[in-house]
């Protein structure tokens, strides 16, 4: 007995509904003609990478911030204008973004 028929007998009443499809949508970013800024920094010890320069609203960088924090599967946050993840992943992310569509420009070591 499975628990699809478990859950018949104790719910007789229930009635399946559909399975929804569950798309993400990405959301489109603005894309600048301005390069990002991508830079890193020593902070109280650690490493950090920052991301600056973006033209857009603040909506679609917190978005942004969001998508390069699941993608490269670390902590960050967004502040003052700033995307700034921990660890240094510039590589990466700059290739992320330049697979937007953004031009993005390396600052720093």
């Amino acid at each position: 007995m499975d628990l699809q028929e478990q859950l018949k007998k104790l719910f007789p009443d229930h009635e399946v509904a559909p399975e929804a499809e569950l798309v993400a949508e990405e959301k489109e970013l603005w894309v600048q003609s301005e390069p990002m800024i991508c830079k890193f920094e020593k902070r109280k010890g650690k490493p950090t990478t920052i991301i600056e320069g973006y033209t857009g609203s603040d909506e679609d960088f917190k978005i942004l911030a969001k998508e390069l924090k699941t993608k490269l599967s670390v902590g960050g946050t967004f502040k003052d204008d700033a995307i700034i993840i921990q660890g240094d992943y510039r590589d990466k992310i700059m290739d992320i973004l330049k697979q937007k569509g953004f031009k993005v420009k390396r600052v720093g070591g």
